[in-house]
């Protein structure tokens, strides 16, 4: 193998797979057992720490994964706000028709809903200002469309991803890399060279950070561009960082009494949470990598809830679940209440979150667009706020 990866052909047939699933379905087999009707539920009895929701992404995938299979799924929309225990999907059928996809799809919910949350976390802190993800770097290259995906749907307003424009329908953001003055050997040269080979629609923002004081580097690039300068890139080292809040408002009072009240400021390098709140007052715009690509882990898993029996479904499920198919439904807000799934709504205003998306093999519901997605997010996350 070039790349130690699996393509879409061998998740489908089941071959990425804890071997434990192969052993249960053969030993299922073994028993004579052809038919274990069953309702399974996906959940995260557990948020990150300091985690009061998460972001429900990657159901496009696991729909593709299982359509096809003589199964039932139900599931919240794509891009929704989820409390712990509240069950975010429900596979419906025989075990041995979709047991051995437990793996692909918890590992698909899970990585995606991780780098989502993460990315709506900071757009609920950041909220009116630009966040560009950069975090393409700290993944495996196959990993990139949808590392960029979660987080654009996550409430990211750009990715860095050349590829982005194919899958997402955005234009990818993205600034300069310290290379390019290095390379050049001067930051003007570079700064001059990049504005004139640049197309006219992509914003001049430089890197003012590379061999002089950023206060210094900042001023040179607004006289050089003028009008044109967008903004300016600080991604200062944490070697020379000191005082970031201190050193960005010297830029800002620098560029100010220079004329250039234009100019933008955009902060990069380690961003997180703590960072946003800190700077937020004073910038423009952040660009964040790691923390994205990195995020706390939202672990989801996977169990049997109900079994078919004598012609009627009947709670069943290991110790420490809550036994029974569930339904959540949303009375405003983030007010959600669980019942089982076949009891009515609790007042007329209340809204099902789980939605039949695969009707014995076939998606029987149109998937929204990565834009869609993300303005629905985007929409749940200002409601929180003015709450």
């Amino acid at each position: 193998m070039e790349f130690y990866i699996a393509d879409f052909k061998q998740i489908k047939e089941g071959k990425v797979t804890d071997i434990y699933f192969e052993r249960t379905l053969k030993t299922l087999e073994y028993l004579g057992i052809k038919d274990a009707k069953v309702r399974m539920e996906v959940h995260s009895y557990g948020l990150p720490k300091g985690y009061e929701w998460a972001l429900f992404t990657g159901l496009e995938e696991v729909l593709h994964l299982l359509e096809g299979v003589p199964v039932n799924v139900y599931a919240m929309p794509e891009g929704t706000l989820f409390k712990e225990i509240e069950p975010v999907m429900i596979i419906e059928g025989n075990y041995l028709d979709f047991g051995i996809y437990e793996t692909a799809f918890l590992g698909i919910l899970r990585h995606y809903s991780s780098i989502s949350t993460k990315a709506a976390r900071l757009k609920y802190l950041a909220m009116d200002k630009t966040l560009f993800f950069f975090g393409l770097r700290s993944l495996h290259p196959a990993l990139a469309p949808m590392a960029d995906r979660a987080a654009y749907i996550g409430g990211m307003d750009g990715v860095s991803g050349a590829m982005s424009k194919e899958y997402l329908g955005v234009d990818p953001s993205g600034t300069m890399p310290h290379a390019l003055m290095l390379v050049v050997g001067d930051n003007v040269k570079a700064w001059k060279a990049f504005d004139e080979a640049m197309a006219p629609e992509v914003p001049r923002i430089t890197l003012v950070d590379t061999f002089e004081d950023e206060r210094t580097e900042a001023l040179k690039a607004a006289t050089l561009l003028g009008k044109k300068l967008y903004g300016v890139r600080l991604d200062t080292p944490s070697s020379r960082r000191g005082n970031f809040r201190k050193i960005i408002q010297e830029v800002r009072w620098t560029l100010k009494i220079h004329g250039y009240d234009h100019v933008k400021i955009f902060a990069s390098g380690g961003i997180d949470e703590e960072d946003i709140i800190n700077l937020r007052d004073i910038v423009d715009g952040f660009g964040v990598g790691t923390s994205i690509a990195f995020p706390p882990s939202v672990d989801f898993s996977a169990d049997i809830v109900e079994k078919f029996v004598d012609g009627k479904w009947v709670p069943f499920t290991k110790r420490g679940k809550w036994p029974g198919a569930k339904q959540v439904y949303r009375c405003g807000k983030l007010n959600d209440i669980i019942t089982l799934m076949d009891q009515n709504p609790p007042t007329s205003d209340c809204k099902p979150l789980l939605q039949k998306y695969i009707e014995n093999g076939k998606i029987v519901k149109p998937l929204p667009s990565p834009k869609e997605i993300r303005d629905y997010v985007i929409k749940q996350l200002t409601e929180l706020q003015s709450s």
